[in-house]
Formats: C-alpha cells, structure tokens, sequence
C-alpha cells in the first residue's frame, strides 16, 4: 500500500504492471489495468490518467503498443529466455548459487506467466556445478583485462583425493589474455602464458585469486602460434577439447553412420575424398 501524493509515481507503477502481466498474446484493458493498480499497489485513478501516462512512458522510449490492448514488447521471446535459462542450468562453470540467481534473473525479464510456466525449472544439486565461488567476479577481471590488453595472474587449480581445489604450484601463473570461450558447458581463457611461445588453454572455474596487472600483453604477432592471426572459430574447431597444440591435417577411413558426430564436432570444414559403395 502506497501512501499519499504517490501518483507522481504512477508511470512506474503502471510500467511494473505491464512487466508484470502483459505481452503480445495477453494484452491488458485500460480498465484491467486500473485493477490491478488498486490490486498492487491501492491506487486508485481514472482513465485518463492511466492514458496520459502510457503515452509518457512510449515518449520516454518504453516499447508499449496501446492501439489494440496494452502490452509492452520485450527484448526476449519465452523461448529465447528457455534457450538462456536452460544453458544457464547445465553450465558447469558457475556455482549451484551462482546458476540459481542467474536463473531467477532470467525468470524476471518474462511476465508472471512466464514465471508459472517454468517454474519447474529448478538449479538440481544432482547437476555437476562448480566448486569456485568467484567465477563471476574472474569473468569480470578477465573481460577488462582483454579490453585494456594487460595481463593477468591467478593461482590454478586442480582436484585433489579430498575431492576439493588446491594450487597446482606455489607461484601465480601470469598471462597474457587474448579470448574467452564457452565449449562443452566450460568457459576457458585462451592466453599465452610467460616464458612460453604456444597458446594455452586454462578453465576459468578452477582459476582463483584473479588479478588484472599493468602491464600490457605479449602482441599476437609475438606469439609464433598466432603470428598470422587468430581466427576464434577456426581454433576452436581445431581444438575441440581444448588442449593446447599444433593443429595438422589428417586423413581416415570412417563410415557413412559417422557422418553427424563428425559434422556435430567439426561442423562442416572437412572434405569426402573417396566414397565407397
């Protein structure tokens, strides 16, 4: 319940409805709209003054269509916010917490009809999900360091027979970070690290104590693996695991039934040379 001289914040309120219980397929009535004011939030109003503040919210550049029912466009559609929901949940990079907060994020960009309608959703503990707490804040660190170009160190980590994270050695590693990518539910760096002239490859959820350095990257043009450029796609294609190493052209018999793992793991960059009948 709201208290008096409210109404100078009706436009918010009326937006939070339309959030609320609006989209294309369930526009709102003006009247419908005065309901749910008085529901809500105890506003009482007339027409008039929910009109006049539609067109002030369109003017202030909401997307609201006000010609046949009341609604307001959304940047998702349910199934692209299903799409991001779903890849949030099997991601094995972000913690149980990390993923359920993300996901109810997610759930909040939808109407409250598109909240009932996954609400079976649920982040299960029976889902493998990261033991690092922090992965969120690397992604950060790593995300200025590559737009600066300047180096990072961390401690990397590896599982141990207590089946919890220690330090593979005692000092940092520090790199030189040029991409992140999202691979088999992992996210992981693509550096190249001191006193090495090859690419490697590190899972950005066993990285811990991040820290973003001043000094500036080792250029691509230094590294001899990447002299001619780095062709993101390309390299992931070439190393499907990520493991670092010189990619080399290969030629094997196989057979016709093997035809979609080879194109669901390289896509479609590979040559038929010979078929047999």
């Amino acid at each position: 319940m709201f208290g008096v001289g409210t109404k100078k914040m009706l436009n918010i309120m009326i937006l939070k409805i339309l959030e609320r219980y609006s989209d294309e397929r369930r526009p709102l009535t003006q009247k419908r709209i005065l309901e749910l004011l008085d529901i809500e939030f105890g506003m009482k109003c007339d027409r008039r003054s929910v009109k006049s503040n539609l067109i002030s919210l369109k003017e202030m550049g909401y997307d609201i269509n006000i010609r046949r029912g009341v609604y307001i466009r959304r940047d998702f559609e349910e199934a692209e916010l299903r799409i991001l929901i779903d890849s949030v949940l099997f991601s094995k990079t972000l913690s149980q917490a990390q993923a359920k907060r993300l996901i109810d994020k997610l759930k909040n960009l939808g109407s409250n009809q598109f909240s009932a309608k996954v609400n079976h959703i649920c982040n299960l503990p029976e889902l493998h999900h990261s033991d690092n707490k922090r992965v969120i804040f690397n992604l950060d660190v790593l995300n200025d360091a590559i737009s600066k170009k300047r180096k990072i160190s961390f401690v990397y980590n590896s599982y141990g027979t207590d089946l919890n994270l220690h330090p593979r050695r005692e000092e940092p590693y520090i790199v030189s970070p040029y991409q992140m990518a999202a691979t088999n539910g992992r996210y992981y760096l693509i550096c190249n690290t001191d006193g090495h002239d090859n690419i490697s490859h590190y899972r950005i959820d066993k990285m811990t104590d991040v820290n973003l350095l001043k000094i500036p990257v080792k250029p691509k043009r230094d590294v001899p693996e990447i002299i001619n450029g780095f062709n993101l796609p390309q390299h992931m294609a070439e190393h499907i695991y990520m493991f670092s190493g010189k990619s080399i052209w290969v030629k094997f018999w196989t057979s016709e039934i093997m035809l979609d793992a080879l194109v669901d793991w390289f896509g479609k960059d590979f040559k038929i040379l010979q078929k047999n009948n």
